[in-house]
């Protein structure tokens, strides 16, 4: 599970490393948990510091079996609308929490990048 809090340099980093993550083990089950500005890189027409979308690099990681998780905690404190999440992403009651969950009663491994 990979765990992203912080902005697009962090989620840029964790595409790359999910990217070669997969390339070594390519049956590898991966989720990215996401909140506070660690969500930015799901909204709608998101685009990192060299201005290209993210959602192509996270639409080619959810065919992978890649799955992205936002917290919808942040997006109200923000007040985001939901509908600008990505559909390729979906929305949790608290990131924090999914990501205690994830390691506690699923068994995944925690990652930042």
């Amino acid at each position: 599970m990979y765990h992203v809090s912080e902005g697009g340099d962090q989620a840029t980093n964790a595409l790359r490393n999910i990217r070669n993550h997969l390339s070594a083990d390519p049956t590898a089950k991966i989720s990215v948990v996401t909140h506070a500005n660690g969500i930015d890189f799901l909204l709608d027409g998101a685009k990192d510091k060299n201005g290209n979308d993210y959602v192509s690099n996270v639409q080619e990681l959810v065919k992978r079996g890649v799955d992205f998780r936002v917290c919808r905690l942040t997006l109200e404190r923000r007040n985001i609308d939901p509908k600008r999440v990505i559909e390729e992403a979906r929305l949790v009651p608290s990131g924090v929490a999914e990501v205690a969950r994830l390691q506690a009663r699923e068994g995944y491994v925690y990652l930042k990048p």
